[in-house]
């Protein structure tokens, strides 16, 4: 059975934000708030947690996995961003974006694309996710919550635990968080737009 915490959107409370830390890091699967649509989330390496997110949603390893950071330089150590890139991740995070970058060693093999060995970055402007983000000191390996019978991503934590209380450890009720995805930016050659979603691509000159 799901554990279910509600955590304020503005100021979390530090005692919740610990047990869904020490959660996380125990190898349970999440349901955390963003600043676009609620997400999945596990510890980064934990490769029976990433499955289960994997078995959820009914993806495979095709399918970019996001690791959301709390800041920039910690999204440096996981991804390969030259001068230029990060003036333009600056310009737009944290924010609504998603953005596919090539991997450095520290991400595990088993989390990227198979193929290009790129991996999805982001810096959620979300008060409880970053906050979890700090508590933990790393990565949340995310993605969204769209179940695969459903044509929107989930909104109702209480709707969130019914339908996966014997399949996630945590749900974390955050509030609204919408139901519009990120936008979705390749890097790895350029600026290529993937998906238009909740982020403005203006700050990329698109």
């Amino acid at each position: 059975m799901a554990q279910f915490f509600a955590i304020h959107p503005d100021n979390p409370q530090d005692r919740l934000i610990k047990q869904a830390a020490d959660i996380v890091r125990s190898g349970g699967v999440i349901v955390c708030p963003t600043d676009s649509c609620y997400a999945l989330g596990c510890k980064l390496g934990d490769k029976n947690a990433m499955e289960r997110i994997l078995t959820i949603r009914k993806i495979d390893q095709k399918h970019h996995l996001t690791l959301m950071c709390a800041d920039l330089s910690e999204l440096g150590t996981y991804a390969k961003v030259d001068n230029a890139q990060f003036r333009q991740l600056k310009a737009a995070t944290p924010g609504s974006y998603t953005f596919i970058l090539q991997a450095t060693k520290e991400v595990p093999n088993r989390t990227l694309h198979p193929k290009r060995k790129t991996i999805g970055l982001r810096v959620p402007d979300n008060a409880t996710a970053l906050a979890l983000l700090q508590e933990l000191g790393e990565p949340i390996l995310s993605c969204t919550l769209m179940l695969p019978e459903d044509d929107e991503p989930l909104t109702d934590p209480y709707e969130i635990r019914d339908r996966l209380e014997h399949a996630v450890d945590l749900v974390i009720d955050g509030g609204w968080c919408g139901t519009e995805p990120t936008t979705v930016i390749d890097m790895t050659d350029g600026i290529e737009l993937i998906r238009q979603g909740k982020g403005d691509i203006a700050v990329f000159g698109l």
